[in-house]
């Protein structure tokens, strides 16, 4: 077997075994990942979060000189399914039809941690010449939100903390090299609770936390500022309150996500956010102050051209025949965990897609030589091998 048809015949036993994030056991798919590993004999241990529940699978190849280390990083789990009926083919597929991988992970990310793992096996027989190391990280917590693999990973005081860390999303035509950061809250909204039919004119809460969206919605964010391309951005993401007709809710809490760059960084947002409430409560009073409660921060990132293991990336592309360049990504990702840890990161670089975390998700097999060329061409150059 091919070491390119190696890679696809791992991937479809990968899409085959579902693990979408929340709803299916991880098992079985670190199983399938174990039992490959295990058959090239290379070394890899599970990683657990702090419920004890495993949440990655980490291999490592230790170079035979003196060094830094690197890290590739792809989930294997993946988004749900979502409306199956609507799907034109199962899944859990896996097969692939006029060139296409098709299933969901087929794109995010299985078949770049199926292409991670040769690469892991390949250095594996030439570490001795490498310098440092490399480390694969497999994690099965990322489509929560946890990134589960990813904080065990840097937790473990077993593994070496790597110098960068190239993630294996897919997309053909940029290397991503940074992200906006977020700040997110939910933000409890009172009011006095009563019969909707009474003579008692009192807003409820649902009232005031629609009040309280049209003062996010309308406050002024900046624009995108110097080398970093993207501007903030606010989203109320979530709405719960009420309950029958015949009540006036006493509560309503909104989730509110807030993009921030380097210039509106997260004081910013839950300053500007903080400035929405206070005139909320003044506008329309309530018994109770209206409290917000921060659920997560991470950084803005960005990398700039000659920084490692980006510059490795984007060397290597060129040097492949590939016509790639540098993105900041408006999405956040691992990256910004990484990266508000202090290891440079680059978030995206891998084969065309259609359908990610969408219907009829699918990868073109079309790109894959190429992909698995500039990763291995990267990976070769950072640990100083030629």
């Amino acid at each position: 077997m091919t070491a390119h048809a190696d890679v696809i015949d791992l991937a479809q036993r990968l899409i085959r075994c579902p693990s979408r994030a929340g709803i299916d056991d991880y098992g079985p798919v670190l199983g399938v990942l174990e039992d490959w590993l295990a058959e090239r004999e290379l070394p890899y241990r599970r990683l657990y979060g702090d419920t004890g529940g495993a949440v990655g699978l980490l291999i490592e190849v230790a170079g035979g000189l003196p060094g830094r280390w690197w890290a590739l990083d792809a989930c294997v789990d993946t988004a749900p399914y979502g409306d199956e009926a609507a799907w034109s083919f199962r899944p859990d597929s896996g097969e692939v039809v006029d060139g296409w991988l098709r299933g969901r992970g087929a794109a995010d990310s299985k078949l770049a941690a199926a292409m991670f793992c040769a690469i892991a096996a390949e250095l594996r027989g030439r570490a001795d010449a490498l310098h440092g190391g490399l480390a694969v990280l497999l994690d099965v917590d990322e489509h929560t939100g946890g990134f589960g693999g990813a904080r065990a990973y840097l937790a473990d005081p077993e593994a070496v903390r790597p110098s960068g860390v190239m993630i294996g999303y897919p997309g053909l035509d940029e290397v991503v090299v940074g992200g906006r950061g977020l700040w997110r809250a939910t933000v409890a909204v009172h009011a006095a609770s009563g019969h909707s039919g009474s003579r008692r004119t009192a807003p409820g809460a649902v009232s005031r936390a629609a009040h309280l969206v049209r003062l996010l919605e309308e406050a002024e964010l900046p624009g995108s500022d110097g080398e970093f391309p993207l501007p903030p951005k606010l989203t109320v993401t979530s709405c719960h309150g009420g309950q029958g007709f015949s009540v006036v809710p006493d509560l309503c809490e909104l989730g509110v996500d807030i993009r921030t760059t380097p210039a509106f960084d997260a004081g910013s947002a839950e300053r500007l956010v903080r400035a929405a409430v206070g005139e909320l409560d003044v506008r329309v009073p309530a018994p109770r102050p209206t409290t917000i409660t921060p659920v997560a921060a991470w950084p803005p990132y960005r990398l700039v051209k000659d920084e490692q293991p980006a510059a490795a990336l984007l060397d290597a592309a060129t040097r492949e025949g590939l016509a790639v360049r540098p993105k900041t990504a408006g999405p956040s990702n691992i990256g910004n965990l990484l990266a508000g840890e202090g290891i440079p990161v680059t978030a995206g670089f891998g084969v065309r897609h259609e359908g990610l975390h969408g219907v009829d998700e699918r990868a073109c097999l079309e790109d894959l030589p190429a992909v698995h060329a500039v990763y291995r061409r990267a990976v070769l150059s950072l640990l100083g091998s030629p």
